[in-house]
């Protein structure tokens, strides 16, 4: 039997080809189109309006973000052996424990998110309103006081400006708030390892509460850094300005003396021989009261140019301004995204079904 015309099958399969895969591919989606237009048309048209109710149901949420500095006045560091140490690639000052202060390194991350701090700034007033503070108006804008209103436990609306009657209950609502925000709302990170930026962000449903609450987080943090870092600089600097505005008084008045006393020793009777012993007495107290003034005066501004080199510089780089960035889906944008996504996702589902 003749095998001139019998075709060699081959023993290995076929080499993998991407354009035929792809071909293969387009030839399978133009037939479920074709066959399947109708429902695919319906299935877009149930995205689009899916889409578009989402877009406008979706509470928009304001994003403010800040952006801020802090450099110390005096390097903190292991001087020469620091020095040595980086130029090994090796961080001495950490090792040793030099500038551990309460912003540094990763600190501020867990400062600006401190629960005491959080819990300062909610009881901040909102729009000037002592009666209305910033926890308040969170409670109002999530709807939380209407739900515990509506809780057997609770049956009541809490407010946070000022001591409620049950300090147990609003401490623990509070509380509530709070941590709600710490895991979900705020967002604190250092913009990188070495430098001194770090970006604050809090991410809520409404803009001026937003700008409100990362503007006093913020200002709280800096606050006790500021007073934790100097603050018994200024104790001392404070003392000693009390003390020498206290010497100043007795200076001019033992002026006053002295002078009155040189004028009377002009025409003294000569039978008072006691007179130019007062003349004397107020002369040396003046002089040393002088002394005095000024040694205050000179520890006095050595403790101011003290307090300024310590006093460490906290810079907004960039700050939060209206209108803040916000995540809202225009109408239009929510239509065709559900459009196309549901379009793409019927055809994959019908070409898988048929495959």
């Amino acid at each position: 039997m003749s095998t001139e015309n019998t075709p060699i099958q081959n023993p290995y399969d076929a080499p993998f080809s991407f354009g035929i895969w792809i071909n293969d591919w387009v030839k399978k989606i133009t037939v479920v189109v074709k066959t399947q237009y109708k429902l695919i048309f319906i299935i877009a048209i149930l995205g689009a309006l899916l889409g578009l109710a989402y877009s406008q149901l979706k509470s928009t949420r304001y994003k403010s973000d800040i952006t801020f500095l802090v450099e110390e006045s005096k390097a903190s560091g292991g001087g020469l052996l620091s020095s040595l140490g980086g130029q090994f690639g090796m961080d001495i000052s950490s090792l040793t424990g030099a500038g551990n202060n309460v912003l540094s390194g990763d600190n501020v991350l867990e400062l600006l998110k401190s629960h005491s701090f959080m819990t300062a700034c909610l009881k901040t007033p909102y729009k000037n309103d002592s009666a209305y503070c910033l926890a308040d108006a969170y409670a109002d804008i999530y709807k939380l006081r209407k739900k515990w209103q509506g809780d057997n436990t609770i049956g009541r609306a809490i407010y946070f400006a000022q001591p409620d009657k049950d300090l147990r209950l609003q401490d623990s609502l509070l509380k509530t708030i709070v941590k709600r925000i710490e895991e979900k709302e705020i967002g604190v990170v250092k913009v990188d390892k070495k430098l001194g930026f770090f970006n604050v962000t809090i991410d809520v449903k409404d803009e001026l509460l937003s700008k409100l609450m990362s503007e006093r987080i913020l200002k709280i943090a800096t606050d006790f850094y500021i007073d934790a870092k100097v603050g018994r600089l200024k104790k001392n600097v404070n003392r000693l300005e009390r003390r020498t505005d206290s010497i100043s008084a007795i200076l001019n008045k033992r002026t006053y003396t002295a002078t009155e006393d040189a004028r009377l020793l002009l025409n003294v009777n000569p039978a008072d021989v006691n007179a130019p012993v007062y003349s004397e007495i107020s002369q040396r107290d003046k002089m040393v009261l002088s002394t005095i003034y000024a040694e205050l005066m000179k520890n006095l501004e050595v403790s101011k140019m003290t307090l300024a080199q310590e006093t460490p510089t906290i810079q907004i780089v960039d700050n939060s301004v209206f209108p803040l960035e916000n995540d809202e889906i225009k109408w239009y944008k929510g239509l065709f995204a559900g459009f196309f996504l549901s379009l793409l996702a019927s055809i994959l589902v019908l070409v898988i079904k048929e495959k």
